[in-house]
């Protein structure tokens, strides 16, 4: 009788070790059928952009002084010394002018200030003469005050001719032309014998030009966006399409502090040193100015966007193995990469050539993961 409820027993534990190993095996089946339906794909990670911006403006060089040299005095250039190209010291004799009116004139204000000096030692002596008098009663009043009165008026005209002798000399200082600063000759507009009009006014009344280039300066509009990030002594680079492949180091002196309303613009300054004379005034090229990124982008391949009715999308792979589509805001577009503002971490695995029929949920079987910039020119 025991025998009789043993055998079933056994039985049904037998069943159940049975049961037990196909669920298994269809667990085991069930994978390998889910792993071989699996999309493979590659992945990779996006990469950081830099943490600074470079923006590149127009520029043109200019001389950090220049200035026309006027004939002060009017005449006929006797003889010029200097040509384009030069270099001269400041106070440098640049041309001489005949002035010979000036000269002539000069000779008869010294003539009249001798004569005026002499009516005036003169009247010093008489007017001495009867203050003595007039303590003995021995002239009237009348004639002593005429002769303080005449000496006063002598001193007055010889006054009057030492102010007309040093006017004149100093126009004759004025036959000599010189230069203003340190500089170079940019511009020589008058030659020998050329009539000359003072002041500077008329035609050819530009005797000469003078450029400082020892340091150069070049006036930017910096766009408002920027303006923020613009600071007294900030170094830039320079690049001039005269000279390509060099860079030239400027640093931001001053700005207007003050944005433009017509173009929404800083106007700044930059100065760029120039002891070998290397760079000239006129030439055209760009201001190259690094700025700081406060967000860095995500740089991705090109390839690994999905341009859908949604929009762009990313293919990403989770933790499970399976598609999720993120939609992404494009910035830059660099060509083999391009700049992702938003939509996406640094730690996604992103599908890096996503075929067009990958759906969220789809089950993927990655294959190789690497870095976004691997392969990318």
């Amino acid at each position: 009788m025991l025998w009789f409820l043993v055998i079933p027993a056994l039985l049904c534990v037998f069943g159940l070790i049975s049961l037990r190993g196909r669920l298994h095996s269809d667990k085991v089946l069930a994978a390998k059928t889910q792993a071989s339906t699996a999309t493979p794909v590659d992945v990779i990670q996006a990469n950081q952009g830099e943490a600074t911006d470079e923006i590149a403006l127009p520029a043109t060089l200019q001389a950090y002084d220049e200035s026309p040299v006027y004939a002060r005095t009017s005449g006929y250039i006797r003889k010029w010394y200097v040509d384009i190209g030069q270099h001269v010291k400041s106070g440098q004799l640049l041309a001489v002018i005949d002035a010979p009116e000036v000269d002539q004139q000069l000779l008869h204000a010294r003539a009249m200030l001798s004569q005026s000096q002499a009516n005036l030692t003169l009247a010093s002596i008489t007017a001495k003469r009867y203050q003595e008098l007039i303590k003995d009663n021995s002239v009237a009043q009348q004639q002593v005050d005429q002769n303080d009165q005449n000496l006063a008026a002598q001193q007055a005209t010889v006054a009057a001719a030492s102010a007309d002798v040093s006017n004149l000399e100093q126009q004759q200082i004025y036959e000599k032309v010189v230069a203003p600063f340190d500089g170079v000759i940019t511009e020589r507009h008058t030659d020998t014998g050329d009539l000359i009009n003072s002041g500077n006014s008329g035609a050819g009344a530009e005797l000469f030009r003078v450029s400082k280039t020892s340091t150069m300066r070049i006036f930017i509009p910096v766009p408002e966006g920027c303006s923020q990030q613009i600071h007294d002594g900030m170094h830039v680079n320079v690049e001039l399409t005269e000279l390509p492949g060099q860079r030239f180091d400027g640093q931001i002196t001053r700005s207007t502090r003050a944005i433009n309303v017509s173009s929404r613009t800083l106007l700044v300054e930059v100065d760029i040193s120039n002891p070998t004379g290397k760079l000239m005034p006129g030439a055209y090229g760009q201001v190259h100015i690094k700025l700081a990124v406060p967000n860095r982008p995500l740089l991705v391949p090109a390839g690994a966007i999905l341009f859908q009715s949604a929009g762009p999308q990313i293919a990403v792979v989770n933790a499970e193995h399976k598609v999720e589509l993120h939609k992404v805001t494009i910035g830059n577009d660099f060509g083999n990469t391009v700049e992702i503002t938003g939509g996406i971490t640094a730690q996604d695995a992103i599908i890096a050539n996503p075929p067009d029929y990958l759906v969220n949920g789809m089950p993927v079987s990655v294959q190789k993961s690497g870095d976004s910039t691997k392969g990318q020119a």
